[in-house]
């Protein structure tokens, strides 16, 4: 998760209909704080896209399709990238189920293969989920998480040889709200992570600690403005929402080179940031 984004699938806001107005009248039910405004959501996701290029990634824009909610912006969610192919998650939010058959077919066609995917009564979310080296992944089980989704990836990886680990979440803002595993946690490098730390339960904080990680705690007052969700670009390169200038300067002071895009319809709007808006399908 940490290493230099090579291949990374996206979806604008106009891809995912934001600028179609039946789409975009579903706002409240999905959770937004306001009613998007789209054409300033479309240039703060061209500026994302820009960064993600000059950091060397090549970008991959999903298809249009029907099925698309706005949430689709989100692309990280749908699927996890792993060295067997892609494996296709079932969110835990109704209106996303279609984005993980929708994201297998796209990869299909640019040569990335599905190996497997989770079924009823399992659901998972990608947010949810953390490489911690190529053969551990910790799940965090909460609302979009559930048990019956971890029990499937462990069936599906233990084959593999990839152990999965849970991690309990906690209640939070509750079921309505998207609180994921990296909504708490961001992987910067191969032992420090941006940590919410008085959110995160204590059996995920020792395990972390036992494997050798280093925490660098956000600013708390920029909790809501998503301060945790930092996007890993390899070689000690990161990507943030521009306006959480407290915890971007303390990545900076702790070596860290720090690039970052306006996001306040795109990311703090959504509840969505720069992890959530893309699925790096190739990173070495």
């Amino acid at each position: 998760m940490v290493a230099p984004l090579k291949r990374v699938l996206v979806c604008s806001p106009h891809t995912a209909g934001w600028d179609q107005s039946e789409r975009l009248a579903r706002w409240r039910e999905l959770g937004f704080h306001h009613a998007p405004d789209v054409s300033v959501a479309q240039s703060q996701h061209e500026i994302l896209c820009r960064e993600l290029q000059l950091a060397g990634a090549e970008l991959i824009e999903l298809k249009r399709d029907t099925k698309l909610s706005l949430d689709a912006v989100y692309t990280h969610d749908a699927s996890l990238a792993t060295d067997f192919g892609l494996l296709v998650m079932r969110p835990g939010k109704e209106n996303r189920l279609a984005e993980g058959g929708h994201q297998s077919k796209c990869a299909a066609q640019i040569g990335i293969p599905t190996f497997a995917e989770i079924i009823s009564p399992g659901s998972t979310e990608a947010g949810d989920i953390l490489w911690l080296d190529s053969k551990t992944l910790l799940v965090g089980h909460g609302y979009r998480t559930n048990a019956a989704g971890i029990t499937q990836m462990r069936e599906i990886f233990q084959p593999k040889g990839v152990e999965v680990l849970s991690a309990p979440l906690p209640y939070g803002p509750g079921p309505s709200a998207c609180l994921h595993l990296m909504s708490l946690i961001s992987l910067l490098d191969e032992h420090t992570a941006l940590v919410d730390l008085p959110w995160l339960a204590v059996e995920t904080v020792e395990l972390l600690r036992s494997r050798g990680f280093h925490f660098i705690e956000i600013e708390y007052s920029e909790r809501d403005t998503l301060a945790c969700n930092v996007l890993a670009l390899g070689n000690k390169r990161l990507l943030a929402i521009e306006g959480n200038q407290k915890t971007n300067q303390k990545l900076r002071d702790a070596g860290f080179e720090v690039s970052t895009f306006p996001g306040s319809e795109l990311c703090i709007n959504g509840s969505g940031g720069p992890t959530c808006l893309t699925r790096p399908v190739l990173r070495g």
